[in-house]
């Protein structure tokens, strides 16, 4: 199976200075995703926690909401001369009447180079396609303290990324800022799908207490993925797109970005941030 990284010899300048020595990198492989032995994506991710990965992708894309909705994955013979198993094609078989929604290639072609859909029609299919709308009652409620919190506890977790520098994380958090997984790809989408995968795995879904925190920006895919999962709450560290903040708005979904140190900015669903009764200034 392939290796989550890999040693690579390189040369190293360091202030004139030069030397040879390996270098360990982040692997990085196709995984092609079929439902039910057809075709249906393909994603270039770290190696490692496929099977969550391939469920995950599969709950953004209105295919499974629980864990009853899953009958099977397993990995395919690979493409090779001996017909060996390269571990880089899975295959997920619904549970028999799991209704299989209209995917169709551009729609995968989107999803595959990390575009999301644009535009009104991805806002729309979003908020009509989840099974899992955000109504957290009594609303999830979380402190600007507590999430300034987060990102070091975040980092302190990403064990691969110490020793490559070149991975993305995603982690999901409980309300009282409790780290409940954390996972780490190549690809941030990637990984947030390995964390939802891993939790309609385990029948978590919804997640409809709990904080989604990414290591980079907050893209529109980001955003549908904590839709589509019951995820009330995305923080990111760096900044959101438009329509992310658009589909945020849409869904009641509450969407933090720039979340670094104690400053952040919120920019949808602001009813989930416990201020202090000071007055906020706009």
């Amino acid at each position: 199976m392939g290796r989550v990284t890999e040693r690579r010899k390189v040369l190293r300048i360091r202030d004139g200075a030069v030397s040879s020595r390996p270098d360990t990198l982040v692997a990085e492989e196709p995984l092609e995703i079929r439902l039910n032995g057809k075709p249906l994506a393909i994603t270039m991710r770290t190696p490692g926690d496929d099977f969550a990965l391939a469920a995950g992708f599969l709950v953004s894309e209105g295919v499974l909401a629980t864990a009853s909705d899953l009958r099977n994955i397993v990995y395919c013979a690979g493409a090779t001369a001996d017909g060996s198993n390269t571990y880089n094609v899975v295959d997920v078989q619904t549970a028999p009447g799991v209704v299989i929604p209209d995917i169709t290639l551009e729609r995968n072609v989107y999803t595959t180079s990390s575009c999301g859909l644009c535009g009104k029609a991805g806002l729309d299919a979003v908020r009509t396609t989840t099974r899992h709308p955000l109504t957290d009652t009594p609303p999830l409620r979380v402190a600007p303290e507590l999430l300034a919190e987060l990102p070091d506890r975040l980092r302190a977790s990403q064990r691969v990324f110490d020793r490559t520098g070149g991975l993305h994380a995603a982690a999901l958090f409980d309300e009282k800022g409790e780290l409940l997984d954390v996972r780490e790809d190549v690809g941030r989408h990637n990984a947030v799908d390995k964390l939802v995968g891993r939790a309609l795995q385990s029948g978590g879904l919804p997640l409809s207490r709990t904080v989604l925190l990414v290591s980079g920006r907050a893209s529109f895919e980001l955003a549908q993925k904590a839709v589509m999962a019951g995820i009330p709450l995305l923080a990111a560290v760096s900044a959101p797109s438009s329509l992310a903040v658009d589909l945020a708005a849409e869904t009641g979904l509450t969407l933090v970005g720039f979340l670094r140190g104690s400053s952040m900015n919120v920019y949808a669903g602001e009813h989930r941030i416990a201020l202090r009764a000071a007055a906020t200034r706009g």
